[in-house]
């Protein structure tokens, strides 16, 4: 059963773009928003392509490259953009948005809920990311109330919920996706999923905003919903992702953005709950411990690079090299994670 399709995701940085980079933005930037608004996304990526690399450090161009691969459907890609956004710019809510949206339509609503929450902390009046945590919490229910009727078919008060969790997200939502795809572009992440073709300015940070669990979107000026099609409402429990290189890989890559951005419920949720912690420490000293460290300094940075999994069903063995900067301390040292599917996610095990 796939997320009503009401997540959505705003290309508010698009607009903002235009706004706030002047002529350069006119050219490679306005451009490759131009031809991405026109359905033309090849040859928008190749142009926001060349644009980001003679402007790696412009948030709006990196951002409406995320929209572009989330509508090539290279979700991992965009994932990729959108998690960097986070870590290089952690005060820009759309980005977890995005990702909110795009982990929905994997099915991985745990996650997509822990980056709508990290959404709504950054920007509190944030609606769209609310709007979007009631329609992952709605799965969430409709998978429960689904499973209850599982385990006892004649339970009549989850029939009735689940009932109204249907209808809630039924006609009117199939209507909404149906939206011809030159005023909105389908975008499923966390943000506002459209492409205006006159966007206005967005509103107080330079981001996009989503909308339903598939496409891309547009500008945050931009609210209407995004031209997808709306999935099935909670007729079945999530779907599992099969065990995948890539997907152990994201989430290596997901732990160090929440470590860059000192999010410590986002980062101890990375961890299994029978996971080892090292030097014999149990784990309440452990998580205090990560708590101080991660919170202590004024500003963390941590990449990966050099990846090696060895995946071996439900486990993964995942070798790296980590480089970690802080106002206190840097360094790069080589780290080894180990990870197992609990519940269909990837979680840490043990960390050497």
């Amino acid at each position: 059963m796939s997320l009503p399709p009401r997540l959505r995701h705003r290309a508010c940085l698009l607009a903002a773009l235009l706004c706030l980079s002047g002529p350069l933005a006119a050219d490679g930037l306005q451009e490759a928003s131009q031809l991405f608004r026109q359905g033309k996304n090849a040859q928008a990526l190749a142009k926001i392509d060349a644009y980001v690399a003679a402007n790696p450090k412009d948030a709006q161009g990196r951002f409406l490259k995320g929209l572009i691969l989330t509508e090539l459907n290279r979700h991992s890609e965009a994932i990729r953009v959108f998690t960097e956004l986070t870590t290089d710019f952690p005060q820009l809510p759309e980005p977890y948005n995005n990702l909110a949206v795009l982990y929905a339509a994997q099915g991985q609503y745990e996650r997509a809920k822990q980056y709508l929450e990290q959404a709504i902390r950054t920007h509190p009046s944030y609606a769209t990311a609310h709007e979007n945590l009631g329609d992952v919490y709605a799965k969430l229910a409709s998978i429960a109330y689904d499973k209850a009727l599982q385990l006892d078919e004649s339970n009549v008060s989850a029939q009735t919920k689940l009932a109204l969790i249907r209808e809630l997200f039924a006609p009117a939502r199939g209507a909404e996706a149906a939206r011809p795809r030159a005023k909105t572009t389908a975008a499923r992440t966390a943000g506002s999923g459209k492409a205006p073709a006159e966007p206005e300015p967005p509103a107080a940070n330079p981001a996009g905003e989503s909308r339903p669990l598939e496409p891309i979107s547009e500008p945050q000026a931009a609210r209407e919903p995004a031209a997808t099609a709306a999935p099935a409402k909670g007729a079945a429990p999530t779907q599992v992702q099969p065990a995948s290189r890539e997907a152990v890989e994201q989430t290596v890559r997901d732990w160090a953005a929440a470590w860059s951005r000192q999010d410590v419920a986002a980062y101890l949720a990375f961890y299994a709950p029978d996971f080892t912690p090292p030097r014999g420490q149990d784990r309440a000293a452990w998580e205090a411990e990560r708590r101080q460290r991660l919170t202590a300094p004024s500003r963390i940075k941590v990449e990966v690079s050099d990846l090696r999994v060895d995946l071996k069903g439900e486990q993964a063995q995942v070798r790296f090299r980590q480089r970690y900067e802080s106002d206190r301390l840097s360094g790069t040292y080589g780290k080894t994670l180990v990870l197992r599917r609990v519940d269909g996610q990837w979680k840490i095990v043990q960390e050497r």
